[in-house]
């Protein structure tokens, strides 16, 4: 027998599929201390601000000590703080003060790899009978002669060879980024204890870094979906997760449909949700690397999302965002970050926010920051850096490199966030670690909030809906205007209410009739006109709602 308490205890342990997260890249974030690099201190100078915004969770990309190969993902001590972002009472504090604000810190854990500084690695240097020598994955061979082909995604070999002991170590990423042996099941061990002593801190939940990549098999050139993934995230969620109520985030850039269902099983059994990236492949050419621009299709994008939202209902939950620390900003993507600027970021905005998953926010999202164009000595990611070098190696031209250095390097989301017009954007009072975007003056928090018809406000209003219209969470998605060029429409449904979601992804009128039942319903937002007289306008968008 189903009672109220029961429903509201479910609610509760489901707590996650109501929320709106909010991810923050903390070097970019805010620097309280004048050093031109964000901190904790600086995040919890904002915390006003995120409540006031609405959002439920912050996701925190690494602050776990890390010499910085890899902007914190190459961690060294994983129950530390780094010192460019302050102390363990540090985040003690801001758990705190987010807590009382009704937000919950989301941890990023970085599993697959550690630093080559982290102490399991330079006991595994000692020798091939040191205990922490098993913890790392190595493979014998001569020098110059690695044990296959496998290549780092960051360039190179992904084997690196140690004279001392006549052997290589497998590296998925940076040679700084030595992989963890996960069949070895002490490193399982050690790794739960640090967990359950970071929920025991008070964290609301952990984003799990390239998780799918665990149960590697190098000798087979398996790096992702490995046979043994699976077992290895069920024993992971069982002897951690599943004994709090948490929001667990698997990044897998691997996935498909059925994978996923099984990541985000209602079970409980693995984790809440999957970070999956299909949509993200929409605009690069197939095969090829994410350097290698393709045109945007909409017609093909509309068939990933259906697939997406139709494949995981009633057995699965996804996640939606459009940027992320790794991903270019969206409105200079697939929007107009010219003369558009605004109103495409919001039609973007309410067409994610109106599907089934929950949403995630990058910092500066909610008021619409670009890319940024610098000089290729300007940008500090180690990606971006490695393949300049390869292709200008391997006869590319510079200027087409940097054309995609311009769309697709991760640096144009980690530039410092735009809170006001005055010196380095109200960022940092010294010098910002990364050159700040020179529209600040016309784009930033401030401006935006004292403006009712910002992007900022349209956010604040989409979190604000969700909350209140269970539809956003529970609704049936249905694709509209399937093979329009220019048109993603689509209808939401359950019990409570209806929803009907409308947008123009060009810069030109579009027609669009609604269908007859929809022509008297409520408009929830819209960041044009009520989308009612069967035009849209460029970048036109809203969210119907009917019983």
């Amino acid at each position: 027998m189903t009672t109220a308490s029961t429903v509201t205890a479910a609610l509760e342990k489901d707590w996650w599929k109501r929320a709106v997260i909010y991810q923050i890249y903390p070097r970019s974030f805010k620097d309280s201390d004048g050093d031109g690099i964000g901190d904790l201190q600086g995040i919890i100078s904002r915390l006003d601000y995120l409540a006031d915004l609405g959002i439920d969770a912050v996701w925190l990309s690494p602050v776990c000590r890390s010499p910085q190969d890899d902007n914190g993902y190459d961690i060294s001590d994983y129950q530390d703080i780094d010192p460019m972002f302050g102390t363990l009472a540090d985040m003690e504090e801001l758990i705190a003060g987010a807590g009382k604000r009704g937000i919950k810190i989301i941890l990023d854990l970085v599993l697959n790899h550690t630093s080559d500084e982290h102490v399991w690695f330079r006991e595994a240097l000692k020798g091939r009978d040191n205990p922490y020598h098993d913890y790392y994955v190595w493979r014998d061979g001569a020098q110059g002669q690695p044990p296959n082909e496998m290549q780092a995604a960051f360039g190179g070999s992904a084997w690196e060879w140690v004279p001392e002991l006549s052997q290589y170590y497998f590296h998925q990423f940076s040679v700084k980024q030595p992989d963890l042996n996960w069949e070895n099941p002490q490193v399982r061990r050690e790794i739960y204890e640090m967990i359950l002593w970071w929920m025991k801190k008070g964290v609301g939940g952990f984003r799990l870094d390239v998780i799918d990549q665990i149960a590697k098999e190098p000798d087979r050139l398996i790096t992702g979906n490995g046979p043994r993934l699976h077992e290895f995230i069920r024993e992971l969620s069982r002897e951690t997760f599943r004994k709090g109520n948490l929001i667990t985030v698997g990044e897998a850039w691997g996935a498909d449909v059925e994978r996923a269902k099984l990541y985000s099983n209602p079970d409980g059994s693995e984790f809440s949700m999957v970070f999956q990236f299909e949509h993200m492949g929409i605009d690069q050419q197939e095969g090829k690397e994410k350097w290698d621009l393709a045109p945007f299709s909409l017609v093909k994008f509309k068939e990933i999302m259906e697939k997406w939202q139709t494949g995981l209902y009633g057995c699965g939950w996804n996640s939606l965002f459009w940027e992320n620390h790794d991903l270019p900003r969206i409105i200079s993507r697939w929007g107009d970050d010219g003369e558009y600027r605004s109103q495409s970021a919001k039609m973007l905005a309410i067409v994610l926010h109106g599907m089934q998953g929950t949403p995630y926010i990058y910092q500066g999202e909610e008021i619409g920051m670009k890319n940024v164009q610098y000089e290729y000595g300007e940008y500090r990611d180690i990606e971006t850096i490695n393949m300049y070098k390869e292709r200008l190696a391997n006869g590319f031209s510079e200027g087409d490199i940097m054309d995609s250095i311009h769309a697709r390097s991760r640096d144009n989301a980690r530039t410092p966030m735009q809170w006001n017009d005055g010196v380095n954007a109200g960022f940092s009072d010294g010098t910002p670690w990364i050159k700040v975007n020179p529209d600040y003056t016309e784009v930033n928090v401030k401006q935006q909030m004292e403006d009712e018809n910002s992007v900022y406000c349209c956010y604040k209003k989409l979190i604000g809906l969700r909350k209140k219209y269970p539809v956003f969470v529970d609704g049936k998605f249905e694709l509209l205007a399937r093979d329009h060029e220019r048109i993603f429409a689509y209808t939401r449904s359950c019990e409570s209410g209806k929803i009907l979601v409308y947008a123009n992804f060009s810069s030109e009128e579009a027609a669009f009739s609604l269908p007859e039942k929809w022509r008297d319903a409520e408009t929830l937002i819209c960041n044009e006109s009520s989308g009612k007289n069967g035009m849209l306008g460029a970048y036109e968008a809203g969210i119907l709602y009917r019983q």
